[in-house]
C-alpha cells in the first residue's frame, strides 16, 4: 500500500501478467501452426482422392464400354424391327439437335455482343422500370461517386437530385465537388422540350418551378458555392449524363418521351481507346467550357454571363 492510500501492482504480480500474455501468444501461434498443417493435409487429401479417383475411372472404361456394347446390341436386335420405334427415335434425335444447335447459336451471339459491349466500355445496363433495378443503380452510384468529383447534365435535376428516393441524392451530399448543368427554363429548349414530350402535366411553368427547387437544394447545401457549379444550359436536353468518377452513367432523351422509360447504360473508363467513357467525358467538358452557357452563381442567386450581365431565374436581366 502507497502512502496515499493507493496500491501499485507488485513484482510478482507484473511478472504473472507477462507470462500470461507470452503464454497467450504461443498458444495462438500453436493454434495457427495446427490450422496450416490441417489445410495443408487437406489439400494433399484432396489431390490423392482426385488422382485415385481418376485411375479407377480410367481402368473401368474398357469394362464399361464392353457392357454398353453388349447391351447395345442385345437391345438393337430387339428393336431392329419396330419402325414405329425407329421414327419416334429419329424424330427425337433430330429436336435434340435442333435445340443445341440452337443454343450454340445463341451462346455464340450473345458471346460476340459481350466482346462487343466490353470493347465500348459498357459494364452495366440498367432496366427502366423495377424497384430493384433502382435499388441497386442507386447503391453503385453512391460507391462510385463517394468522395470523388462528379459532372452532371440533367433536364431539371428535381427527380434524381431532390427527391429523397432520387438516385444521386446521396450522390451530391458526398462528392468532393459538382459540376451540374440544367436546362434554363425561360430558354426555347425548355419551350421546345415541353411541346415535343407532349405530357399534359409538363408545362413550362412545372419545369421552372422544378429548375427552382433544384437550385433552392442545391443552395441549401453545406459550402455550396465552394464545392457545386451550376449552369444553365439553353438547347433542348440530348443526354442525361452522370460522369462518378471512373463511370459515366448514360440516359437518352428522346424527343416525345419520358427519359425514365429508357434503360440506363454504365461505361467504366479503361485502356481501350474504343471505349466510349472518353467520348461522354469529352462531350461534357466542351459543353462545360461553352462560353455560351452562363454559370449561376449559387451565392448570389443569379445567372452570370460571360459579358457580365446577370440574370435571376424567371426575372429580368441586369447589368452588374
Amino acid at each position: 500500500m502507497s502512502p496515499g492510500g493507493r496500491s501499485f501492482p507488485t513484482r510478482p504480480a507484473r511478472a504473472v501478467r507477462t507470462w500470461s500474455v507470452v503464454a497467450a501468444r504461443r498458444l495462438a501461434g500453436v493454434a495457427a501452426g495446427a490450422v496450416r498443417v490441417v489445410t495443408g493435409r487437406l489439400s494433399l487429401f484432396y489431390h490423392v482422392a482426385v488422382i485415385i479417383l481418376a485411375a479407377a475411372i480410367a481402368a473401368t472404361l474398357p469394362f464399361t464400354f464392353a457392357f454398353l456394347a453388349r447391351r447395345l446390341l442385345a437391345s438393337w436386335s430387339a428393336i431392329e424391327d419396330e419402325k414405329v420405334f425407329l421414327v419416334s427415335t429419329e424424330l427425337a434425335v433430330a429436336l435434340v439437335l435442333v435445340l443445341v444447335l440452337s443454343r450454340a447459336r445463341t451462346n455464340w451471339r450473345n458471346r460476340r455482343l459481350s466482346k462487343i459491349a466490353r470493347a465500348a466500355g459498357l459494364v452495366h445496363l440498367g432496366a427502366a422500370n423495377g424497384i430493384l433495378s433502382r435499388r441497386v443503380a442507386r447503391r453503385l452510384k453512391e460507391r462510385h461517386a463517394f468522395a470523388r468529383d462528379i459532372m452532371i447534365i440533367g433536364s431539371t435535376g428535381f427527380r434524381t437530385l431532390v427527391e429523397p428516393k432520387g438516385d444521386l441524392r446521396a450522390v451530391i451530399e458526398n462528392c468532393r465537388s459538382a459540376k451540374i448543368m440544367l436546362l434554363d427554363p425561360e430558354s426555347r429548349g425548355a419551350i421546345e422540350r415541353v411541346r415535343t414530350i407532349g405530357d399534359p402535366e409538363i408545362t413550362c411553368e412545372s419545369l421552372r418551378t422544378q429548375v427552382e427547387q433544384t437550385i433552392a437544394f442545391l443552395r441549401a447545401l453545406p459550402a455550396a458555392h465552394q464545392r457545386i457549379h451550376l449552369k444553365l444550359y439553353s438547347e433542348p436536353p440530348l443526354w442525361k449524363l452522370a460522369i462518378l468518377g471512373d463511370h459515366a452513367w448514360v440516359r437518352h432523351y428522346p424527343p416525345a418521351l419520358d427519359v425514365r422509360v429508357l434503360p440506363e447504360y454504365v461505361f467504366v473508363h479503361g485502356q481501350d481507346p474504343a471505349g466510349l467513357y472518353t467520348a461522354f467525358y469529352q462531350y461534357f467538358v466542351m459543353r462545360w467550357n461553352d462560353p455560351a452557357i452562363p454559370e449561376y452563381d449559387l451565392l448570389a442567386g443569379a445567372l452570370v454571363y460571360a459579358g457580365g450581365a446577370r440574370r435571376a431565374v424567371g426575372g429580368a436581366s441586369s447589368r452588374s
